[in-house]
């Protein structure tokens, strides 16, 4: 990846970067009927804070992948540079990011993933993790995490040598496995191609029924490819919102920053 052209108003263009923002999801921990990322906070669209970061890189594409109440979250995206595609099914990460292949057929770059329900995540952080990917010339770079309750949360498997082996979902996981303090906070950069590829090797065979996008990661390390973790520093930063507790701490974060702002 070339490290990118700063354009006139701060933000950076990267042709060999496309991004991907998994923004279908329902929510059921919500308990509501409107879809995650349309919830708001301090009156804004969760989604909006993702897209407002995002806003600094001038990829090659922004695609973001809907589903749950799709035409309402499209209409918001309206005004949006990103191409939208529709996860018809909701069938797991690992089928919505398949659902982009079509519009990314002929990009041969680096793909970066986030979640639309990550407010709290940080420019320089995906810098860092975009940098990391670039130098270590790694097939996928995962943003990670240590944790002091990571439930709910994909858990990294490292072997003897602190080497990345698997990412396995929490209701999947042994009871060995849920020990694990590091995990996985959704956002990945990974080479196109070598994505693409792994997609199509994906099983549903787990408790969910669904596609991981995790289960790409085993499939790369069986195949020999190299993978890079970077530890994010501040852990609140990659916290995905799953129920209306974490809505509220988000929102405190909010205003916290917005009034040491002005």
């Amino acid at each position: 990846m070339s490290e990118g052209i700063t354009s006139g108003r701060g933000a950076r263009s990267e042709t060999d970067l496309a991004i991907i923002v998994l923004a279908a999801g329902l929510g059921k921990r919500m308990k509501s009927n409107l879809a995650k990322v349309l919830h708001k906070i301090c009156d804004k669209p969760m989604i909006d804070y993702v897209l407002d970061t995002l806003s600094f890189f001038l990829p090659a594409k922004i695609v973001v992948v809907v589903g749950h109440q799709a035409e309402e979250v499209t209409k918001l995206l309206k005004d949006r540079k990103v191409i939208v595609v529709l996860q018809k099914e909701l069938l797991g990460t690992g089928d919505a990011v398949a659902q982009t292949e079509k519009v990314l057929s002929d990009f041969e770059g680096d793909i970066l993933i986030v979640c639309g329900d990550t407010p709290l995540l940080k420019r320089n952080t995906l810098e860092g993790l975009i940098r990391t990917h670039q130098q270590s010339k790694a097939t996928i770079t995962i943003l990670t995490a240590t944790l002091d309750d990571p439930a709910g949360y994909g858990r990294i498997v490292v072997d003897a040598q602190g080497r990345v082996c698997k990412i396995i979902e929490d209701k999947d996981a042994s009871q060995e496995e849920k020990a694990i303090k590091l995990a996985n906070t959704g956002t990945y950069c990974f080479r196109a191609k070598k994505l693409f590829a792994a997609l199509k090797k994906l099983s549903n065979d787990n408790k969910q029924g669904e596609f991981y996008l995790t289960d790409v990661i085993e499939i790369l390390k069986k195949e020999g490819e190299k993978i890079v973790a970077l530890k994010v520093s501040e852990p609140i930063e990659v916290m995905g919102i799953n129920t209306q507790e974490d809505l509220r701490k988000v929102e405190e974060i909010k205003n916290y920053e917005l009034k040491i702002k002005n």
